[in-house]
């Protein structure tokens, strides 16, 4: 993975930032090369798919944000984030490991 460690939180988006009736629901970090996340379970009430959307949703920044970035094709971004989600969803590398965590005080 390349990234700059040195970026330990990115900034609130700005419409957020406006906004006092928002909140976060996910947050990734990558420690020693692994994926550790904090995020609120039950964001979005009962329904769980709710949480497919979200990632399609964020794909679809992702892919947006690396054309903006470097010019990479939207279309073929999003077709190596499937492919990739595919096959980690029929072969895990890593299942990981979750544990409920106690939101930050003042929260």
């Amino acid at each position: 993975m390349v990234f700059d460690p040195r970026t330990r939180e990115l900034a609130i988006p700005p419409a957020a930032a406006r906004d006092e009736n928002c909140g976060e629901v996910l947050r990734a970090w990558i420690v020693n090369q692994g994926l550790h996340v904090s995020l609120t379970p039950s964001a979005f009430g009962p329904d769980a798919g709710v949480w497919g959307l979200l990632l399609v949703d964020i794909a679809r920044h992702v892919a947006r944000a690396l054309h903006a970035e470097t010019g990479a094709d939207q279309d073929a971004t999003l077709a190596a984030i499937r492919a990739m989600f595919d096959a980690e969803w029929n072969d895990a590398t890593d299942t990981g490991a979750t544990a409920a965590v106690q939101p930050a005080k003042g929260h």
